[in-house]
């Protein structure tokens, strides 16, 4: 009797799966992004990979903003380079960013889709094929429908989806993913780092 609860410590462990955190955001992305990733430990045991819409004639310098707003490390993605936990890799201006299956980061110029790049429903793709169920799609503020089509992708591999809700400043890409009823959560910006990191290792089921 005595040794049951120390039984059950493996399926603790275990409950643990998710170790990608994709995230998408256009107009007013960057005040949410920092709300979420400055409620993010700085030991978040999962990579996480960022597309933002941003004007491809100019540097981005949402790495050195961001970087300043979270314990994270946060730098513009590299094609190539392996995905690390508690790591926030953003799309740089123009390309579509793209998660593989061995753990590394594609970069691609590949043709617009829905005149953007990068794109979030290639982001969100791309996660869900390689991931699967590990994987957590996050739709922040932003205009147009962008993600929606990924975050069917991400539910369809048992992946987990959480969108803002409708205080964001921008509803029109949560909006968009929550009309697909592929969300698990609607949430105020400021509960969705917390909700991550709670997925992220395992202190919640996700049913």
């Amino acid at each position: 009797m005595s040794d049951k609860p120390n039984a059950a410590l493996p399926e603790k462990t275990e409950a643990k799966r998710f170790d990608i955190v994709a995230m998408a955001s256009s107009a007013g992305g960057l005040k949410a992004l920092s709300v979420v990733l400055s409620n993010l430990p700085g030991d978040l045991p999962a990579g996480m990979l960022l597309v933002q819409h941003l004007d491809p004639k100019q540097k981005s310098m949402m790495a050195d903003i961001l970087s300043r707003r979270t314990k994270l490390s946060v730098k513009t993605a590299a094609d190539g380079e392996k995905i690390m936990p508690a790591t926030v890799y953003i799309a740089p201006p123009d390309h579509h960013l793209l998660a593989n299956a061995d753990g590394t980061i594609s970069l691609s110029k590949s043709e617009l889709v829905h005149f953007l790049r990068p794109s979030a429903d290639l982001l969100f793709e791309s996660v869900a094929t390689s991931y699967q169920d590990r994987a957590i799609a996050v739709v922040l503020s932003g205009t147009g429908t962008d993600g929606s089509k990924g975050v069917q992708a991400i539910k369809k591999m048992g992946g987990f989806v959480i969108a803002q809700d409708e205080h964001s400043d921008f509803f029109g890409m949560p909006s968009a993913a929550i009309q697909t009823a592929s969300v698990d959560l609607i949430l105020p910006v400021e509960e969705i780092g917390p909700t991550i990191e709670r997925y992220v290792k395992g202190d919640v089921n996700d049913g």
